[in-house]
């Protein structure tokens, strides 16, 4: 006799869970979705999406983690020299936002991404310690880190907001490598460019 019911927890439930809340959030976008409507469609009891995924924010993460693939993309940018990574991170990103990564990643990205999340998205999923791992592999000092990842997050997140999320023309249409060009040469910059001291006094 076929058992009916919920899920019991055990081996598979956490992998039926992130399934259920990825195609759930790819479908209707993070406002859309409830910890409730995740764990009928994988036949759990609500509580047991909270024992592995904590929040309805903490869950979508972990989702959006799932279908980036960041330790994927770290081993591109660090392939090769430093001197193109700036281009690098930046064909990256537009192959996440543009599906050249996988369907699931643009769909998470373009329906759950607002203006206040896309750096949060950026720093903690997308590029996690991209900066750290530049810093350790090519000798650059590791106390400019967080500020140059900083800088890294304003250029993507001013970026994915104008050319995905408000489409403004012409950067909404302008080709990719273009775009990869211009944003690589100023995130290089971010990158392994000098820093002005604190102290400096701007010209003028």
């Amino acid at each position: 006799m076929a058992r009916t019911g919920r899920r019991p927890a055990g081996s598979g439930t956490r992998e039926t869970i992130l399934a259920a809340a990825r195609d759930a959030f790819a479908a209707r976008g993070f406002g859309g979705v409830t910890i409730r409507q995740i764990a009928s469609t994988a036949a759990v009891d609500p509580a047991l999406v909270h024992h592995y995924f904590g929040t309805k924010e903490q869950l979508f993460l972990t989702v959006l983690r799932s279908a980036v693939d960041p330790d994927r993309i770290l081993a591109q940018l660090l392939a090769v020299g430093v001197d193109t990574l700036g281009e690098r991170i930046v064909a990256e990103f537009l192959r996440l936002w543009e599906g050249g990564t996988g369907a699931n990643a643009s769909a998470l990205l373009r329906t759950a991404a607002t203006a206040d999340q896309i750096a949060r998205l950026i720093r903690e999923v997308i590029f996690p310690d991209v900066v750290d791992a530049v810093m350790s592999r090519y000798g650059l000092d590791p106390g400019e880190a967080p500020l140059r990842a900083a800088f890294v997050a304003s250029q993507l997140a001013g970026l994915a907001f104008t050319r995905y999320l408000v489409e403004l023309e012409p950067l909404a249409a302008a080709p990719a490598d273009i775009v990869i060009r211009t944003v690589g040469a100023t995130l290089q910059r971010y990158l392994t460019g000098e820093l002005p001291s604190p102290n400096r006094q701007p010209q003028g």
